[in-house]
């Protein structure tokens, strides 16, 4: 039977969140084998909100009060503790928005605030995102000397006519100038791209990642953009490139990045020896993160469930809940049948796989829930057949929807 197979999307699907349920049982995790724990920080403001985006960031309209959300932040993990007692974290990251317009003062006070409430691995990676408008040399040395080991700069093209489509705030020439200060600052930076932009050709991603290269930089996330719903581009969709051209491109681009010396370790990210990105790294193999800041996720085990967790989305919402510490929109159990799933979703994306035994490791689930699935992914030619690896075959990473697919509980399979 032939099977009509779509191509992988680089933008990773997102998880919906289950409904309460029963309790899984007994006997799913032991407190010892819970997965590592990740910070997540999330600051809802930008200059202006691009047409693509659909993250929860907000335009600011008027000065935020920076205070009045780093009390709230402080009081949302507080609130949060009593779920990760004597868990330490191994990475923290600082989204948004766009954290880098954090007053240098600000930024020190919510690494001290936080280093005084959860305890930080001693190599604790902590990341911040930036925006090439927001670079000062002063102030990127300052969050250096505050703590951040790792910078995430949003430059998503160096082609002038590229950002004018996208609605950024910072030309070719700032992007350029930005990424110099980062990058003379940083130890590690990562270059944020997207490709498959509005009438962009192959070789206009190609001088964007040879820009990219060029700097320095020993991480790109190569990112294609994707129309989501509620964005102005959901609205008013700008011409984008074909199927043949969207092909062409990601495939010139690895070429171009492995040539480099980038390992391709996960669909959309590049890096080069010791600069895999950890933060993210846990994300894909099922690690635990607790999320603070308006609209922010979290992902917690415990021995007996995973719990699914989203903060309140407003700023303004979220900034008047510090009065009674309810931060929460939702909490919900993931459901038994949906983990394999969740766990594949981000495990497949993996250039190199992952453990066989991480799936019980961190579902808590015996792998013969799955093997049906598994046998399935392996005659379609979509999974490796290897006794210690769950990974994708080529043709697996090029239809990596439709590997997934097979993993999705039968009630929601298509």
């Amino acid at each position: 039977m032939h099977v009509k197979l779509k191509p992988v999307a680089t933008q990773a699907p997102r998880i919906p969140i289950a409904n309460v349920q029963e309790l899984m049982g007994p006997g799913v995790l032991s407190l010892a084998q819970l997965p590592p724990l990740a910070l997540y920080v999330h600051f809802p403001w930008c200059v202006s909100k691009c047409p693509y985006c659909d993250f929860n960031s907000h335009a600011l309209d008027h000065q935020a009060d920076e205070d009045a959300y780093l009390d709230a932040l402080c009081a949302d993990l507080d609130s949060a503790l009593p779920l990760i007692w004597g868990r330490r974290i191994i990475s923290v990251f600082i989204g948004g928005g766009t954290p880098s317009l954090l007053s240098a003062r600000g930024l020190d006070r919510l690494l001290s605030d936080i280093r005084a409430r959860v305890p930080l691995l001693a190599d604790c990676e902590i990341t911040l995102e930036a925006n090439p408008s927001s670079a000062e040399a002063q102030r990127f040395a300052a969050y250096r000397q505050s703590g951040v080991t790792r910078l995430s700069l949003g430059v998503q093209s160096f082609n002038d006519a590229s950002l004018k489509q996208l609605g950024r705030a910072h030309d070719r020439s700032q992007a350029l100038q930005a990424a110099q200060i980062a990058l003379n600052t940083f130890d590690r930076v990562n270059l944020d791209l997207m490709v498959g932009l509005p009438e962009q050709s192959p070789q206009q991603a190609q001088e964007d990642v040879r820009t990219a290269i060029g700097l320095g930089a020993s991480h790109l996330s190569l990112y294609q953009l994707t129309i989501e719903p509620n964005t102005v581009f959901a609205k008013y969709p700008p011409p984008l490139p074909n199927e043949d051209c969207l092909a062409a491109i990601q495939d010139d681009l690895q070429a171009q990045a492995a040539a480099a010396g980038f390992e391709n370790y996960e669909v959309s990210a590049f890096a080069k020896s010791g600069a895999r990105c950890t933060h993210n790294l846990n994300y894909w193999t099922y690690g635990d993160y607790l999320g603070i800041g308006a609209g922010a996720h979290s992902k917690l085990s415990f021995p007996h469930r995973i719990v699914r967790q989203v903060r309140l989305r407003g700023p303004g919402s979220y900034l008047a809940a510090a009065t009674d510490s309810h931060f929460l929109a939702e909490s919900a159990q993931v459901k038994r049948q949906d983990i394999p799933f969740e766990f594949m979703l981000g495990a497949l994306r993996l250039t190199e796989g992952v453990a066989r035994s991480l799936f019980l490791e961190r579902t808590g689930l015996l792998e013969s829930c799955i093997s049906a699935q598994l046998r399935e992914a392996q005659d379609k030619a979509l999974l490796e057949k290897d006794n210690n690896l769950l990974k994708t075959t080529s043709l697996g990473r090029r239809f990596l929807n439709d590997l997934m697919e097979i993993f999705l509980p039968h009630s929601q399979q298509p």
